[in-house]
Order: C-alpha cells, then sequence, then structure tokens
C-alpha cells in the first residue's frame, strides 16, 4: 500500500455524487431507514474521544488529515509568481521541474518539502509537475504564460483528476498515448528555441530546463540528459542546476513557512534490531571496492546505525547524511540525543556533526582523496556535483542487507502481525456491530479513528505506518483515498468497506488490507463475490509460489496474482506488491512486484513484501486483499523458496465464492483461517463479539 498524506489548509469540494455525507444525497431507500433518521436528527457527534499521545518517539502526530477530495486550491496566482521567478532566474528558462521528493528521496515528507503539493494541489506521494514559460509572450517579466502540468502514476489518476484545478494539465504515466514528462520538457524547450531564436543562424541561444540539484537523483537526471543527447539537441536544450529552489522563494508569499522537524533520536535496542553497527559496517564494505560510501537514504541511515527518529510522519527515521570512510564515519545531523546514546556512537567510532557541514566533507573527500568514493543512484546530482569526477556509483549494499531481514527482526515481524491482527478484528467486530446491526452513524474518519484507538493500547506501539485508507463504497474505488474529519461520507452497510491500515510497533513494521461486507444483504452481491475471490485467488496463488534461488525478481511474479482478473477482462493499476521495512518506512526498497522491472534485484530468504491485488471499479466500490509475506527456504526443495504469510487477520467469508476455488484453495484457506484461530482466539474474551466475530470468519469453508 502506498498512501497520500500531507495536512493542508483545505476548501471543501462539492459533495461527489451518490455520497452519504450529506441528507440530499441519501437515496431514497435509506430515508425510512433508522440510518437516515439519525443524520437528520444528529448533530454528527464524535463516536469517539482519541486522547493525543504523548509517547516523543511517535511516527505520527496527526492522523488522516488530508482528503483526495476535499483539497480544492486555486493555484493560478502561485503560478505567476512562480513564472515571474522563473525570468527573473533566466529568462531563457523554459521549464521547471518540481518533484515529489525531498533532498533524500523520501516518499514522504514533511510539509516543508511538500513543493509539488504546494504548487499544484495534487498531494498524492508520486508524481512530478512542470512548469513552463511561454518565452513568446511579450509580457513575460509581468504577465507570465505558459503550461502546467502534473505526471503521475495510474493510482493516482482519480485522485489528482479531482485536485487538479483548471490550470493543470493530467498526464497519465504509463498510457500509451500519453508522452512522458520529460519528452513533454523538450517539446517546450524546442517550441521556444524555434521563437527566441527565430531568423539565428548563428550564436543561438539555448532553452533551459530548470531544476533544485537536490531534488533529482543522478539516476533520473542522467535519464533526461541522454534523452535529449540522443536527439540530438545538445545544441538547443540545456538542464541547469537552480540551487536557490523558486518554490520556496514564493512560498511565503501564500503561507507562513513552517521549520522542519528536528525531534529527538531513539536507540533501537538489540532485541530488535539483531546486529550491532559495527556488523551491518562491515558487511557493507565487504560489497564495496573501496572504503568510502555516501549515504543519503534515510532509512537506510536509521538501520545501519540502529537508531529511530520521528522527523516525517509514518515513518520512523530523521533528517541525516553519512559518510563512511573508512574506519571513520561521520553522522550529519541536528538532531539531538541523549547522552547514552552519544556515547554508543563514540564507542563505535561515529562522529556527529551538524547537518550542514555534509556538504563542506564532500568537497574535502573529493579534493583530498586518490580513490573514487562509492555513491548510490538514489544520490542527487548535487551530490555528483560536489564530487567532480571522483566518484562511482554503485548499487546501494545497505538496502539490500537491509531488505534481508535476520532472524531477530523475523521474529518480531511475526510478533507486530500478531499485535496488528488483533487490532484489525476487534475493530472489525465492533464496526460490524455498530453500523452493519444498529446501523448507526460512523464515518470513515470516525471508523479509522477507532482502529487507531485499540491499537493505542498495544504495547511498544508508535503510531500508523501511513494514513488509513478507510472508504466505503466508491471512494473504495479511489485507490490511494483517505477520508478527512467532517467531510468524508459515512460508512454504508448496504456496500463494501476497503480499509488499508498499518502500523509501526518497536518489533516491526505492518500493511494489511481488507474488503468486507458489514451484513448479507449488499448491493450487487453476486458480481462483488466474483471480484472478491478472483483477487483472493491471486492472493493465494502468489503465497504459493515455489521458485528457484537466486533467479527471480518480483517483475516475473507479478502475472501470477493478475492472472484471474486478466481471464475476465479485469485489471488493477498499481503494483501487486512492495518491500516492508523492520521498524521503518512501509515502502521499502530495492524489491517489489510489479509488472515493470524496476531494478534486477532478486528475491531472497528473509525479504518480507507486500501481496495487494485488488480490482476498482470506478464510481461504485473497490477491492483489495493484502497480505505481508516472507520469503522462506522450500521445506523440500533445498535449491526453492517460497513465502509464508506472517498476516494474521481473516478474510470476509460473505464475499468468498467457494464454486470459483479449486480444493486446494480451499484448503490453504481453511488452513490459514485454522493458524488466524489459533493465533488470535486466546487473546481474545470468550464472551466479546470480537470473538464470535473470529470464530465465525474463520469457521472452515
Amino acid at each position: 500500500m502506498s498512501s497520500t498524506k500531507h495536512t493542508h489548509n483545505t476548501i471543501p469540494s462539492k459533495p461527489c455524487k451518490g455520497c452519504t455525507c450529506s441528507i440530499g444525497l441519501l437515496s431514497r431507500q435509506q430515508r425510512n431507514k433508522t440510518l437516515f433518521r439519525q443524520l437528520y436528527s444528529s448533530k454528527r457527534k464524535s463516536v469517539i474521544d482519541i486522547n493525543d499521545k504523548s509517547d516523543q518517539y511517535s511516527v505520527s502526530t496527526t492522523f488522516l488529515q488530508c482528503n483526495n477530495e476535499s483539497k480544492n486550491i486555486n493555484t493560478t496566482n502561485r503560478l505567476v509568481e512562480l513564472r515571474k521567478a522563473m525570468y527573473q532566474f533566466d529568462n531563457t528558462l523554459v521549464c521547471y521541474i518540481i518533484p515529489s521528493e525531498d533532498e533524500h528521496f523520501n516518499e514522504y515528507t514533511s510539509f516543508t518539502d511538500q513543493r509539488r503539493s504546494f504548487i499544484s494541489g495534487f498531494d498524492g506521494s508520486s508524481g512530478v509537475a512542470i512548469v513552463t514559460n511561454d518565452l513568446s509572450n511579450l509580457n513575460v517579466d509581468t504577465h507570465p504564460e505558459g503550461k502546467a502540468m502534473l505526471s503521475t502514476d495510474g493510482r493516482y489518476f482519480l485522485q489528482a483528476s479531482r485536485q487538479l484545478d483548471y490550470n493543470w494539465k493530467l498526464n497519465k504515466q504509463g498510457i500509451p498515448s500519453e508522452i512522458d514528462w520529460q519528452q513533454f520538457c523538450i517539446n517546450e524547450c524546442l517550441e521556444n528555441f524555434e521563437v527566441f531564436n527565430v531568423n539565428k543562424k548563428d550564436n543561438v541561444i539555448k532553452m533551459k530546463i530548470g531544476i533544485d540539484p537536490k531534488l533529482i537523483s543522478i539516476n533520473k537526471y542522467e535519464q533526461l540528459r541522454n534523452k535529449i543527447t540522443k536527439q540530438g539537441l545538445d545544441d538547443k536544450i540545456e538542464i541547469i542546476a537552480v540551487e536557490n529552489n523558486l518554490i520556496d522563494q514564493i512560498w511565503p508569499m501564500f503561507e507562513n513557512p513552517i521549520e522542519r522537524p528536528c525531534n529527538k533520536i531513539e536507540y533501537l535496542e538489540s532485541k530488535y534490531a539483531g546486529k550491532s553497527f559495527l556488523e551491518k559496517k562491515a558487511l557493507v564494505l565487504e560489497k564495496l571496492e573501496t572504503k568510502k560510501l555516501i549515504i543519503t537514504q534515510l532509512d537506510e541511515i536509521c538501520w545501519l546505525l540502529n537508531l529511530r527518529g520521528s522527523d516525517i510522519e509514518y515513518n520512523p527515521v530523521f533528517y541525516a547524511y553519512l559518510i563512511i570512510d573508512g574506519d571513520e564515519t561521520i553522522l550529519f545531523t541536528n538532531n539531538s540525543f541523549e547522552d547514552y546514546i552519544i556515547a554508543l556512537l563514540v564507542q563505535d567510532g561515529v562522529q556527529v556533526q551538524r547537518y550542514q557541514r555534509f556538504w563542506l566533507q564532500l568537497q574535502k573527500m573529493a579534493n583530498f582523496t586518490e580513490e573514487k568514493i562509492n555513491v548510490t543512484q538514489s544520490c542527487s546530482w548535487a551530490v555528483i556535483k560536489h564530487l567532480n569526477s571522483n566518484y562511482k556509483i554503485v548499487e546501494s549494499p545497505v538496502a539490500y542487507l537491509k531488505a534481508i531481514k535476520n532472524s531477530y527482526e523475523i521474529s518480531n515481524a511475526k510478533l507486530a502481525q500478531n499485535k496488528d491482527a488483533f487490532a484489525l478484528i476487534q475493530y472489525f467486530a465492533w464496526l460490524e456491530a455498530e453500523v452493519g446491526i444498529k446501523e448507526r452513524l460512523i464515518d470513515e474518519y470516525k471508523g479509522a479513528m477507532e482502529l487507531e484507538k485499540i491499537r493505542s493500547t498495544l504495547s511498544n506501539y508508535k503510531g500508523p505506518s501511513f494514513a488509513s485508507i478507510s472508504s466505503s463504497g466508491s471512494n473504495g474505488s479511489i485507490i490511494h483515498y483517505h477520508p478527512v474529519k467532517d467531510e468524508c461520507r459515512m460508512i454504508d452497510p448496504s456496500k463494501p468497506y476497503l480499509i488499508d491500515a498499518g502500523a509501526q510497533f518497536l518489533e516491526g513494521t505492518t500493511d494489511i488490507t481488507r474488503t468486507l461486507v458489514l451484513k448479507d444483504d449488499i448491493e450487487n452481491l453476486k458480481e462483488l463475490k466474483r471480484n472478491y475471490t478472483l483477487v483472493l485467488k491471486g492472493n493465494l496463488n502468489l503465497e504459493r509460489m515455489v521458485f528457484p534461488k537466486n533467479t527471480i525478481s518480483g517483475d516475473k511474479l507479478d502475472i501470477i496474482a493478475r492472472q484471474y482478473l486478466w481471464a475476465h477482462g479485469l485489471d488493477y493499476k498499481h503494483g501487486t506488491g512492495h518491500g516492508i521495512g523492520s521498524y521503518l518506512n512501509v515502502h521499502e526498497g530495492p524489491i517489489g512486484v510489479g509488472p515493470v522491472k524496476v531494478n534486477d534485484i532478486k528475491l531472497a530468504e528473509g525479504m518480507i513484501i507486500s501481496n495487494e491485488p485488488g480490482y476498482y471499479k470506478d464510481g461504485e466500490y473497490g477491492i483489495r486483499i493484502e497480505n505481508d509475506i516472507l520469503v522462506i527456504q522450500h521445506p523440500e526443495l533445498k535449491d526453492s523458496l517460497t513465502f509464508e504469510n506472517i498476516t494474521t487477520v481473516p478474510y470476509c467469508r460473505r464475499l468468498i465464492d467457494t464454486t470459483l476455488l479449486s480444493k486446494e484453495e480451499i484448503s490453504q484457506i481453511n488452513k490459514y483461517h485454522q493458524r488466524v484461530w489459533d493465533t488470535l482466539s486466546l487473546k481474545t474474551n470468550p464472551l466479546s463479539i470480537t470473538y464470535k466475530y473470529l470464530k465465525r470468519e474463520t469457521a472452515p469453508l
């Protein structure tokens, strides 16, 4: 699962068609029901009261504060000011690129780094914005004009179409009829080149594509530069570094600046980490020709040093850079430490310097070392510029080692899964009783907050691993939908409910999705059961896969999960799985399962990935079933691997069509449900609604 986030001041948009969040939009059938009468008379008081946790190491201080439909920003004035800044910086700057990421290329970013969201209004976790200046405009310095394009992938097409205003064009990545954003930049530059250099044969002026060099990886920079070169356009188009970020310049004109978080750092004990920093460092250096390495990815730094932070919501990381130079290790951060952590770092030979000194140290290394300095493909263009030519680009040894969990991390991951499963079954039982049986008014946000309330009682709980996707009916068809307080719809018992939720525990990170119905008589039950079962079959078959060691990357397995949907002309616009961290990021590289080959990393024993096929019928409903699966040695075939499902949450019995299942699949479900029952029933009060729910849902098919 990937989820959007970000807190902004928002202007509520018009209610969506068929939404049950207002009286006037309730169906006629609903108006005579208790649900409608309650809605009419209710003042929509909060169903629960969540007290703020004071834990200074919580990875989340706010929950579910953003919404695909409620965010509505008029970007006209923002674009005008940006184009003015572009012209002032360079009067031949045609395109300015605004990526989603910060300088560490985090999927989730702090508010201060959400530049693309600020300029476009789109707050999905993936996408790039391009703003152009029309240089043929005679008033380009005072009344600039141009184009604005937002390019994102299929997970966000619907969300982006709702959030972008009339100034923006949506570029749908992966659609054959659409050009990619790099070619869009090239085309815009060529168009302006012809205008700017009309009737010129000599001394032509190049058109510029600008970007903050800290915000583009060297890999993506090279892709863009090579595309220009292959088209023979080096004499017409140039990529330039805009080191004083233009969005940062104009942002204070519209909103008060907010400082980047800089919270206290936490030490992860060996009973959770499994290996010491020095043990991990030795493994990293074994994979390198020279003993010099620049690490810019925050989760890699945290994993290597056995440290955790809370600077980015949902991600237990802190802002830092790390340099390994043989026996010397330097951590660059402004965050504070407890004295005992400082002592541990000193004992391990780790120096701590201010975050800003990283760039000076880079120049020093480049000037005073003859050995090549190892940098990863995810480092920024700015890092490369500081190193001149004294570097070697390598695949991150830290990322690969981090993905292979040690025995401590694996056993702890299973504990975390069982804790989260216990919270989820309590939530499902409560939701069915309140909404399905009693027909009480519970909206999507309050539902998610009830789950949060339950989780907060569990030991070592640190917060959600992403903003919960709590979606009823048609909202489930928005792959990365999030409810917002007082602006979302009521959970409708006559329609399917999709909840994608994850947790951070000291023991590990979880990411679980279930689709359920809260009563027997629901709309389109026959169609729902068929499509749910097709999704379930894909999930089950991926879990059963047996494959040879050292040969299979995730893209080879993607078809396994999609095949049953494809047989009915159906599909889903997201990957099937992603790596999951160990009390770290819920989306962890470099592994994953998807239709596109991102890298050549082979699945290996100890890796944990999500298994989450789905189906989404626009405007009606969404289905997704997500488990977290562990790559294990096959119990009988010594040269083969398979998966172990470590999630322990039952499937929705009401939506399973057993006529579509093979005997092997039925047996697999029954064995799984027996394990779920054995794991969770002993923790559950036999007189509780949770116990009754669990017993019913795990009974043999």
